[in-house]
């Protein structure tokens, strides 16, 4: 016989996730959450309306409880996933992606290397058949009124560093996290430039100062709001002329216990100096920045 107690009790759960749906739903502002995932990146982007990407995905499984904690627990739909470069502490944890959400779309440059990891994810975007796309300096692609335009790597710079490589590939024995035997890896890494109404960011991967001069040799970079600090606040993260040319109001540096002095001091006091704002998830954690395209804040 049909019970009043089991009806009250499933229109009690039906209510719940009623609730949970509609204050979920896009509240159209752009939401940037730099996951805390230890020395490694990793940026989940919650377009105004309601698509999403993943930037990396650092070099554990931290990034699954970053994706639980800003995405509604039924949905397992990632719109973009980004890798900067193929080095481990920006790649492990998108295996884990990969395997646990349906993603439609991948981004990754030409560089990559014969570790484990990497070719792992490769055969996991082989094999859910993600269509793939290798895009290079002057691209772009739009998400609703966010676009995203790629300042680096240049076409004919990345054929001819390829072309003149003795080894395009890293050896699986050598492949250390954040150290890699190849020292050009970090120069492969995406420039991703995210703009917004008024509200510009800026990614880079690990993509430091030998890379910074042939970026604003080869491209107008833009003024910008939001920079994501290059390489965890290496000592050679970034260039002042660099710096001064994109002028951002804050700085957030990806970094977590690591025995390489990240940030370093000199990373820091290049920010300090000029007054930006420095934002650490070795300190606090997963950080939020929201924008209606007018006006940025941080949570």
């Amino acid at each position: 016989m049909f019970s009043k107690k089991y009806f009250l009790l499933g229109a009690f759960f039906g209510l719940i996730i009623l609730i949970v749906y509609i204050f979920s739903q896009p509240d159209g502002k752009l939401h940037l959450i730099f996951c805390d995932v230890g020395e490694g990146d990793s940026t989940y982007i919650k377009m105004p309306d309601g698509s999403d990407m993943l930037i990396d995905g650092g070099p554990n499984d931290k990034v699954l409880m970053c994706l639980s904690r800003n995405m509604p627990f039924y949905d397992r739909t990632i719109d973009v996933v980004a890798l900067s470069h193929p080095q481990k502490d920006h790649l492990q944890g998108l295996i884990s992606v990969l395997e646990r959400y349906n993603v439609k779309y991948f981004v990754r440059g030409v560089k990559g290397n014969a570790t484990a990891d990497y070719q792992k994810l490769a055969a996991l975007i082989d094999k859910k058949r993600i269509p793939y796309k290798n895009l290079f300096q002057g691209d772009y692609w739009q998400m609703g009124k966010v676009r995203f335009n790629v300042l680096w790597p240049e076409r004919t710079w990345v054929a001819e560093r390829i072309r003149n490589s003795d080894s395009v590939a890293l050896s699986e024995n050598t492949a250390v996290l954040g150290v890699s035997t190849d020292p050009e890896i970090n120069d492969f890494s995406f420039y991703l430039h995210l703009h917004y109404g008024n509200f510009d960011a800026l990614f880079t991967g690990d993509g430091d100062s030998r890379i910074q001069p042939k970026v604003m040799a080869t491209m107008d970079v833009p003024d910008i709001d939001l920079l994501k600090f290059p390489h965890h606040g290496s000592k050679t993260g970034i260039l002042s002329e660099f710096l001064d040319k994109i002028k951002p109001e804050a700085a957030v540096i990806s970094v977590g216990r690591n025995p390489w002095g990240h940030p370093t001091k000199e990373a820091l006091q290049i920010l300090s100096e000029r007054g930006i704002k420095i934002l650490r998830t070795d300190q606090k954690g997963e950080i939020e920045v929201e924008s209606d395209g007018k006006n940025w804040n941080i949570n």
